[in-house]
């Protein structure tokens, strides 16, 4: 019955994708091919995209949806990649893992059917498909995601796909790997009568095996004119079944490698090894070497919800770009569980070698301090880095020393973003009033002490997750004053900048410090107040703060909404246009999520831009905890998704690199008649939601409070109190400040976690497919 309402849905499918959009609704922009470009490659051409499974960065390995969204989704051309394992009938099943019990539910069906087998010298214990019958395996196995950062919400749906299943779907290519010949042998099932078999059923382009018998076996039987052989290496100290050796011995011997086989499919750190720190080390000639013994170079291990080496920022495109787009060579195909993710790098970011400028219309690239994703924020090293990388607006964070400097820093507390407890934990305080936590403020030290601070790169997901950044440049740089911060600025000649007032009533009032008369006289000096060719942009959350700039035409003023919000009455936008032009909202204040799943958008953005103000959306990361499974772990989709999908007019980020990639792309014209080698797009909230069944999602949330009048407007700023009032740096207990200032915003409660996601005509089918078999079933 499964397997009828497969088929049924697959007819569905190819009936839905065939016809023409309705009235309103949006085409995918068809994928034209890269333009004609001489590829480092054994041949010359384009990289191949390999998806290993399908899409099974989010669906369970080779299952229909991640067959049909590894087609949709990818370059045209690129190839379907099965592991195979075989029943014990002889039939061909797709599936990485010896070991059924780590991707399908064969342990609950069958509770009984565990052996431990030898297998190439190991002993391993669990189900395997050859002590089941295709019968037992298709009437009553499911296939489940091994990846735990993966979603387990397709967990039991889906069947296990044959070789005839995945055929059948016509994928663009197909590539057939064959990983245990020997141990089938042992068993008296033959791997090479199978492959014989199946050549005759369909076009199989690649074959591979980290076997040298079973290639030596599969050579005479096949048209090597249509069928390449691949040559699979595993990890350097596993050994080769049949010539005993390891594969770092045959990795020496690519002549001998040339006999049996067209090409070689070997783990990405054969190519680019990446040393103990996860640091890239200098590439290894295998790339060269095997082109000039007339061997194509296929590169393994590719996924986007992995903790890359630090050199690719997080970002999974600038990983495929090093080895596709290098200056010494390019490998002729990667094998990946993310092909969207491959096939945007290879169409769209090998072809912007001359800095395209972003479409008119595109959102701010808006900075975090600087690009502190690669460097300690608000540091000399974080600005430039950000100019290099093309952002749009630098933004600057002014804090206050003792002695009236002000100076860039994201926090008022210099244990976040600098060594400071570990240099005066003497000067730890609690002020309620500032945040809940003890710190060391920057108003008790004088700059001649702040400047002895090291700064520190700070980690979102250092301490949870593991994930930290750029650890090689922790604490490299130094702290800008805001006049150096502004003179950097007009120098270098960025589009804008963004000054960022926070806790002014607090320094007035209990630290004897005019932050706002500081940052005024600042702009004042450094004729920014008398020009027009860069942006200047006031935030604050207080809008006191902001109506003292009420008068500067010159400005563009910026209210700052901390809290998750989920509607904007009337009302409350009527109050924000009283002293502001634009808004920073959160991510999640734009869309709404269950389960790291978008779910639907708020009309927050609506909302603002109705009555004429901008929004910003806050704040971009590249590592892929922060991504809704939506994203496909994929930065450069969630870019995509808050720039042409939820229609934001700034994007903060700490990569302003990845954004710059994004909105320089040629890539993201949605036109349907504009020419682009592949289409970036947005992803379309609820559509994978409503997939999963609502027994396996988390109990619906009450949503988010509106934004209220009283969350907006504050009283007006405190007079400057006497500096002789506070020089030792007050703190107070009192627990309610009486300067005005706003209490700490509660603890965010978006959910963050992995994945990515684009979406067009044929991938909205697929999606109707898969649910109407979910009803069925």
């Amino acid at each position: 019955m499964i397997r009828c309402l497969l088929f049924i849905s697959l007819l569905i499918h190819s009936s839905l994708a065939a016809k023409p959009p309705n009235a309103g609704q949006k085409a995918a922009p068809q994928a034209q091919g890269p333009p004609s470009k001489k590829w480092q490659t054994l041949t010359g051409q384009q990289p191949l995209v390999i998806a290993r499974g399908g899409l099974s960065g989010l669906f369970p390995e080779a299952s229909i949806p991640a067959n049909d969204l590894a087609k949709t989704l990818s370059l045209p051309g690129s190839a379907f990649f099965c592991n195979l394992q075989l029943s014990k009938d002889n039939v061909g099943i797709c599936l990485s893992n010896i070991l059924l019990d780590n991707t399908t539910t064969i342990s609950t069906f069958f509770p009984n059917g565990q052996k431990t087998y030898n297998v190439n010298g190991k002993d391993i214990r669990g189900w395997f498909a050859l002590d089941f019958t295709a019968d037992e395996l298709l009437a009553n196995v499911s296939l489940t995601q091994n990846i735990y950062s993966r979603p387990s919400q397709f967990d039991g749906m889906m069947p296990i796909a044959t070789v005839e299943d995945v055929l059948e779907t016509k994928p663009n290519k197909f590539w057939l790997n064959v990983p245990y010949d020997s141990f089938y042998n042992q068993h008296k099932i033959s791997m090479v009568s199978f492959v014989e078999k199946a050549v005759k059923f369909a076009p199989i382009p690649y074959i591979s095996s980290p076997e040298i018998g079973f290639l030596k076996a599969i050579g005479g039987k096949v048209n090597k004119m249509k069928t390449k052989l691949i040559f699979q290496f595993l990890y350097p100290e596993e050994t080769e079944p049949t010539t005993k050796e390891k594969y770092s011995a045959l990795v020496k011997q690519l002549g001998m490698i040339k006999s049996v086989a067209a090409g070689i499919l070997v783990p990405k750190e054969y190519i680019w090894p990446v040393n103990k720190n996860n640091y890239l080390e200098a590439a290894t000639t295998l790339v060269n070497d095997a082109h000039k013994e007339g061997l194509e170079v296929h590169a393994s291990g590719f996924a986007n919800d992995v903790i890359l080496p630090y050199n690719y920022s997080f970002d999974p495109t600038s990983e495929y770009l090093q080895f596709v787009d290098n200056s010494q060579f390019s490998v002729d195909g990667v094998l990946t569980d993310f092909p969207p993710t491959a096939s945007e790098a290879i169409a769209c970011f090998t072809q912007d070698k001359n800095g395209t400028k972003p479409k008119k219309g595109f959102p701010l690239i808006i900075t975090r301090n600087g690009a502190s994703g690669i460097y300690p924020g608000s540091t000399d090293l974080a600005y430039k880095q950000a100019v290099d990388d093309e952002a749009d607006i630098i933004d600057c964070s002014v804090q206050m020393s003792s002695d009236g400097v002000a100076f860039c820093l994201d926090t008022i507390d210099l244990n976040s973003g600098t060594n400071a407890l570990s240099q005066f934990m003497t000067n730890s305080d609690t002020i309620p009033e500032l945040q809940a936590e003890a710190g060391v403020f920057s108003f008790q030290l004088s700059w001649s002490d702040i400047q002895s601070l090291k700064p520190q790169i700070q980690s979102p997901y250092g301490t949870k997750e593991k994930i930290v950044r750029n650890p090689a440049n922790k604490d490299v740089g130094k702290l800008v004053t805001l006049k150096e911060f502004l003179e950097f600025a007009k120098k270098n000649a960025v589009t804008g900048i963004l000054i960022n007032i926070e806790n002014a009533a607090y320094l007035a009032s209990k630290a004897g410090l005019d932050i706002v008369g500081a940052v005024s006289s600042a702009l004042s000096n450094a004729t920014l107040d008398k020009q027009s060719t860069q942006q200047v942009l006031i935030k604050s959350d207080d809008t006191s703060v902001l109506s003292k700039f009420k008068d500067a035409n010159n400005y563009k003023r910026v209210f700052n909404i901390k809290e998750k919000i989920s509607d904007a009455p009337k009302e409350s936008v009527a109050e924000i246009k009283k002293y502001a032009d634009a808004v920073i909202v959160t991510k999640d204040s734009i869309v709404k999520i269950t389960d790291y799943f978008i779910s639907g958008t708020t009309n927050v953005v609506d909302e603002m831009k109705a009555a004429n103000i901008s929004v910003y959306a806050h704040w971009m990361k590249n590592e892929f905890v922060s991504l809704m499974f939506d994203y496909f772990s994929d930065p450069i989709t969630e870019i995509a998704s808050y720039a042409q999908g939820f229609q934001v007019d700034g994007i903060v980020t700490d990569f302003p690199g990845t954004a710059s990639k994004y909105m320089r792309s040629p890539c993201t014209d949605m036109d349907p008649k504009a020419n682009i080698p592949y289409a970036i797009l947005p992803v379309e909230p609820g559509s994978l939601s409503s997939l999963i069944a609502p027994e396996a999602m988390s109990p619906a949330q009450a949503p988010s409070p509106a934004l209220q009048t009283s969350q907006v407007v504050d009283p007006p700023l405190p007079e400057v109190v006497k500096k002789k009032d506070s020089s030792s740096g007050p703190s107070s207990n009192s627990g309610k400040s009486d300067s005005g200032s706003k209490s700490p915003p509660a603890p965010s409660t978006s959910d963050e976690k992995s994945s990515a996601f684009a979406n067009g005509a044929s991938w909205c089918a697929s999606l109707v497919a898969m649910k109407v078999l979910l009803l069925a079933n």
